[in-house]
Order: C-alpha cells, then structure tokens, then sequence
C-alpha cells in the first residue's frame, strides 16, 4: 500500500472529475495523501527547504544538544527505563501571523511569510473542493472553521526538525497521535523519511517525494462531515541518519468556533437525529486535547459532549 498522490492541476482539465474522485478517496479511505503540481512555485519551496535547514544550524541545533530530550534518552539507556515513552525527539517552533518569528537567519521571515500565505491559499482550494465532494454548499468548511463575530480560523505552522537518534528504538520522533484542527499541510522532508500514518491496522511510510505537500484531515473535519472523513492516525520514526526537516501547517478553527456535524450530512430517520458526534466550541476541544492528544480520540468527544 502506498499513500495516493494526486496531480492537483487536473482539477482545471479533462480530468476534473476523476481528480475529484482520487480526493474523495484520499479524504474518505485514507485520511492522507500528497499533492503534486498544486501550484506553489518550486522556486519558494527551494527556498524554504534552504532556510529551514539553515535556521536549525544557526539557531536550534546547539540548544536540541541539551534539551530534556537528549537528558531523558542518555538516562534512559543508562538506566534501562522507559522514561521515553512520554518524549518527543523533536526539535520545533511555530509560526503565527502575531508572534514572534526567528530574526538571525537571513530570508528566513520573508520566505516563511511568502510560504504560508501560499499554503493558505491552497488549503482553501482544497477545502471547497471537500465542500463539493460532500454535497456541502461553497466554502462552508471554510464558514464553519471561520465561526462568527468576524473571528477568523487559526492558521499556524510548526518549523520541526527531527535530528539523527542515537538510540531510535527507545523513543518516537512525534508520537502517534490524530490532529485536533481542520486541513493540515505538511512539507516533509524528501530524503529523510520517517512519517507514518495507520492503515487497517498497519503502519504505512509516507514516502518522501520532493516537493509534493502531504494532506491530512484533522478531527473537525471528522466532525463537519459526520464522520464520511476520518482523522488518522500518524507518527514520526526517530532515525540515526540525517536531519529530518518537516513544515507543518495548520488551518484550524478559531477557538470561538462552534463544530457540529452539517445538517445536510446527518441522517434523520423517524426524527431520530444520528448524533453520532456532539456540537461544541473549539476552544473546549483544545482543552481537552491539550491532556489527551496521544490518547484515543473517541473519548475526546465524550468529554467535550460533557461540557
């Protein structure tokens, strides 16, 4: 099995329908899949990769070489405990429109700017193409994620590095865990792999390819669509080779947002509605993430149907 890549650029062609069909079953039978020719210069994303790389060197690398991480694993291994299970082998920030943004490496906060505007725009293309898909009016995911009183979706992107390991087989690069946002977009590395999602019960490598964005779906699209797209689950390998680079972002609900499955997705049978998943506030979901992201997710919507 291997994760479907779609060439994005035949949504514009002949080939839309079919091109509708492959995202339909990468939203609905996989929860993954990459996109080629989705219309981000390669030009930028040369760029990225250049200043993501040179802003770990300059920036990151000496501090990830006493971090808790490193402490943790050494102990580990002298000691024999599974103190690891609870750690990541990640070194991360994130970029937010109103934080503040790493100033040492030259062309760093230009590119990253350019980037994530880019990335925006594709992530709402993709969101109207999964309005169509699911019978849902233009731009209601959108809509959804946007909430009301002017608040806008949160739109975030973590700067990961996942350096060598020297003991991979004592702990995960990213633990297993399903996204808690709307539509994430992931520029992973393409020759460092390591990012596995779960399929039928097994893990599958999302296999490198260069310049391609990887597409998952988080659990509010789980929720929006009632379910008809599943939030995978996914994690990152440590490895002993190589500096793996991963870009991640992130279109998120704003916290005031109200999700619920749309009406049109919900089956009402006898009056009866399916309730299969409960309406609530994003802010209180994240709460709850927050304590159970590397948890299973069916309990997560218990307890924000609690609140």
């Amino acid at each position: 099995m291997a994760v479907p890549v779609i060439d994005f650029s035949k949504l514009n062609g002949e080939e839309r329908t079919k091109t509708m069909a492959q995202i339909a079953n990468g939203c609905e039978e996989w929860g993954f899949f990459q996109l080629i020719n989705h219309g981000i210069p390669e030009e930028l994303l040369e760029r990225v990769k250049k200043v993501a790389s040179e802003f770990y060197k300059l920036e990151r690398e000496e501090n990830f070489k006493n971090s808790t991480s490193v402490k943790l694993l050494s102990d580990s291994v002298e000691k024999k405990s599974s103190e690891m299970e609870h750690v990541d082998w990640e070194d991360v920030i994130t970029l937010l429109d109103d934080n503040e943004w790493p100033e040492k490496t030259p062309g760093f906060r230009e590119t990253m700017a350019e980037y994530r505007a880019e990335l925006k725009k594709l992530a709402e293309k993709l969101m109207e193409v999964m309005d169509e898909n699911l019978g849902l009016t233009k731009g209601y995911i959108k809509k959804a994620l946007n909430g009301g009183d002017g608040e806008n979706a949160f739109f975030g992107t973590k700067v990961s590095h996942y350096p060598p390991c020297p003991h991979p087989e004592l702990v995960k690069g990213l633990r297993a865990h399903t996204d808690a946002g709307g539509v994430i977009l992931l520029f992973q590395d393409d020759k460092v792999g390591g990012l596995q999602m779960l399929k039928e019960g097994q893990w599958i490598d999302v296999q490198p390819l260069p310049n391609a964005i990887v597409i998952n779906t988080g659990d509010q699209i789980e929720v929006l669509s009632n379910g008809r797209y599943k939030s995978c689950w996914h994690r990152v390998l440590a490895t002993p080779d190589g500096n793996r680079r991963s870009i991640a972002s992130f279109y998120n609900p704003s916290f005031k947002a109200t999700i619920c499955p749309a009406p049109q997705l919900v089956e009402k049978e006898d009056q009866q509605v399916d309730e299969t998943y409960p309406k609530f506030v994003f802010g209180d979901y994240m709460s709850v993430y927050a304590e159970q992201k590397f948890l299973p997710k069916e309990p997560r919507f218990q307890a924000v149907r609690a609140m």
